[in-house]
C-alpha cells in the first residue's frame, strides 16, 4: 500500500485495482464537468419546454427555484463522491450503504436506471445538437428547408458514431481540451450576453414589468392549468443541470479525486446555474412577446428563432455556429462518463455480456467496449423520435427522473439504515446539514419524478403522449425480473461490487481502517 498514490490507495480501499489512467486535474475535472453543461447550448435545446408553459415568468424565476433543490442534490451526492469515489458511484454507495437484505436488489436497481439515464442524456444532447444543425440549415435556406424526422435522426446517428470515435483515443487527450472548451463556453456566454440587448431592435425589446411577470401557459400547450404547466417547465432547469453524477463516474481517472470530484460537482453546479439564470433574464427581455411566433417558426429551434429576430441571417448564422461547435462539445463530453460508468457495472457484472464490455484497451487506456456498446444504445433511444413528435421529449424527461431514482436510493440508504458503525465521512462534508440537505433533495427528486411522468397535454394521443413511464418502467421492470429469474436471475449470481484486488468487498468495508 505504501508504494501506491493516495488515490490508488483509496481505490483499493474499496476493493479495486487501477484500471484507468489518471489523467484528469481539477481544471480538467471542471471544465469536462462543465463542457457537458454548456449553458448556452443546453439552454437552447429546451427553451422549447419553458416558453410554452409560463413564458417569461418560467424561465426567469422557475430557473431561479429550481436552483434552491439542484443545489441541495449537487451538495448530497458531493458527499457520498468524497466518501467513496469510484467510476461505478452511485450503485456501490447503494449496495456499501443499504440492509444486507435488499442492498444486492437496490444495486442492480440503481445500477441499470443510471445507465439509462446516462444513455438517454447523451441521445438527447445528440438530438439537440442535431436539431441545432438543422436549424442553421433552415436558417442558410432562408427558411425553405424543414428538416424531416428521418433526416435529423440522421445526422442525429452520424454524430453518435463520430463521439464514439473521439471516445476511443487515448483520454490524456480529451483532459487536454478541457481549457479550449471552457474558454469557448464562457466566450460565448459573453458574447450572448452583449449582443443581445445591443442587437435587439427597440420594438422586441420587452419592459422589466414583461420580462420578470409575464405568465402565459400557451395554446401550444393545451389543458393543464396554470400551476401546472409551471412545474413543467422545470424540465428546462433541470435537464440543463442533469449530470451530477458525471464527475462520480471519472472518478478513477481525477487526480486527488476525494476532493476533485466534489469539488468539481458543486463549481460546475453554481457557475452553470449563475449563468443559465443571467442568459434566461436577457433573453426575457429581448425577445419580444410574441411567443406563437418563436415556437412555430419554421427555423424550428426557439432560441435561433429569437437571434434571428435580433441579428438577421448573417448575424445569426455567425453566433448559431458556436453553439453548435459547443453543443457538440457537450455530446463528446457526455459520452466519456457515460461510457466510464457501463465499463465499472460491467466490471461488476452487472450488465448483459459484461465480460466483453470489462475491457481497457492497453494502447490507449480506454474502455473502448463501453464506448461502443454505450454508442449503440444511444441509437436505439433515439430512434423513439419516429414515434411521433413528442415521442423524442420523453428522452429529456427520461435523463431527470431515471437519474434521480438512481441519485434518491443512495442518498435515503446513507440516513434511513442502521449500521452497527457509523458512516465516516470524506474530506468534503456538510456535517449537521448533511441530513437536512439531503431530505430536501430527495423530497424534491421524488415530486419532480412524478410530475414528468405526466404527459405535456391533459388529454394525450398515442402521438403526443409522454413515453418517459414506458421507456423507465420497462427497463425497470425488465431488470427486475432479469434480477428474479429462476435459475439465471441476478439474484443467484450477482453479489454486488466484486473486488479486482484479492480481499472481498465485503472485508474491505469492514476492516477498521478501510471503513466507508
Amino acid at each position: 500500500m505504501s508504494a501506491m498514490s493516495n488515490d490508488e490507495g483509496l481505490l483499493a480501499s474499496l476493493g479495486y485495482k487501477q484500471e484507468l489512467k489518471r489523467q484528469f486535474s481539477l481544471l480538467q475535472m471542471f471544465g469536462l464537468g462543465f463542457g457537458m453543461i454548456g449553458v448556452v447550448s443546453t439552454m437552447s435545446t429546451v427553451l422549447v419546454y419553458s416558453i410554452p408553459n409560463g413564458g417569461t415568468s418560467a424561465m426567469v424565476w422557475g430557473w431561479a427555484l429550481c436552483s434552491v433543490f439542484l443545489t441541495c442534490i449537487g451538495l448530497a451526492l458531493s458527499e457520498l463522491a468524497s466518501l467513496a469515489p469510484t467510476s461505478g458511484g452511485l450503485y456501490y454507495w447503494t449496495f456499501a450503504l443499504s440492509s444486507e437484505k435488499w442492498r444486492c436488489f437496490l444495486c442492480w436497481t440503481v445500477g441499470y436506471s443510471n445507465t439509462i439515464s446516462n444513455v438517454a442524456s447523451i441521445a438527447s444532447v445528440n438530438w439537440g445538437c442535431a436539431v441545432q444543425i438543422m436549424a442553421a440549415v433552415s436558417i442558410g435556406s432562408d427558411s425553405t428547408f424543414a428538416p424531416t424526422v428521418g433526416q435529423t435522426y440522421g445526422v442525429f446517428c452520424a454524430l453518435v458514431v463520430f463521439n464514439s470515435l473521439v471516445n476511443s483515443i487515448d483520454p490524456k487527450i480529451i483532459a487536454r481540451l478541457q481549457a479550449s472548451f471552457i474558454a469557448m463556453n464562457i466566450l460565448v456566454f459573453i458574447a450572448l450576453i452583449i449582443v443581445f440587448p445591443v442587437s435587439t431592435p427597440r420594438t422586441s425589446m420587452n419592459t422589466a414589468k414583461f420580462a420578470l411577470g409575464d405568465f402565459t401557459n400557451s395554446s401550444l400547450v393545451s389543458g393543464w392549468p396554470d400551476g401546472f404547466a409551471f412545474i413543467l417547465s422545470f424540465l428546462a432547469p433541470l435537464w440543463s443541470l442533469g449530470c451530477f453524477d458525471a464527475p462520480v463516474h471519472m472518478s478513477e481517472e481525477a487526480t486527488n479525486a476525494s476532493i476533485a470530484v466534489p469539488v468539481t460537482i458543486m463549481s460546475m453546479t453554481l457557475s452553470a446555474l449563475v449563468c443559465g439564470w443571467a442568459l434566461n433574464v436577457v433573453m426575457a427581455f429581448c425577445m419580444g412577446t410574441d411567443y406563437t411566433a418563436i415556437l412555430s417558426s419554421p427555423i424550428g429551434q426557439p432560441m435561433a428563432t429569437i437571434l434571428f429576430n435580433s441579428l438577421g441571417k448573417n448575424g445569426t448564422l455567425a453566433i448559431w455556429s458556436f453553439v453548435i461547435v459547443i453543443q457538440f462539445m457537450v455530446c463528446a463530453n457526455s459520452m466519456t462518463p457515460c461510457s466510464r460508468q457501463i465499463f465499472a457495472f460491467s466490471r461488476d457484472g452487472g450488465l448483459p455480456f459484461s465480460r466483453w464490455i470489462y475491457f481497457v484497451n492497453p494502447g490507449t487506456g480506454t474502455p473502448t467496449h463501453a464506448v461502443w456498446t454505450c454508442g449503440a444504445l444511444v441509437l436505439l433511444l433515439g430512434a423513439i423520435a419516429f414515434a411521433g413528435p413528442s415521442a423524442i421529449g420523453a428522452v429529456f424527461s427520461l435523463v431527470v427522473t431515471s437519474q434521480y431514482v438512481s441519485y434518491m436510493i443512495p442518498i435515503t440508504a446513507r440516513f434511513v439504515v442502521k449500521r452497527e458503525k457509523e458512516t465516516k465521512p470524506g474530506p468534503f462534508s456538510l456535517g449537521i446539514l448533511s441530513l437536512p440537505v439531503a431530505a430536501v433533495a430527495v423530497v424534491w427528486m421524488f415530486f419532480t419524478t412524478v410530475v414528468f411522468m405526466f404527459p405535456l397535454t391533459s388529454a394525450p394521443t398515442v402521438g403526443n403522449m409522454n413515453y418517459t413511464v414506458v421507456v423507465q418502467g420497462g427497463v425497470l421492470v425488465l431488470a427486475t425480473i432479469y434480477f428474479y429469474l429462476p435459475r439465471y436471475g441476478g439474484r443467484h449470481w450477482f453479489k454486488g461490487p466484486v473486488s479486482t484486488l484479492e480481499d472481498s468487498v465485503e472485508e474491505l468495508l469492514e476492516g477498521e481502517n478501510k471503513e466507508i
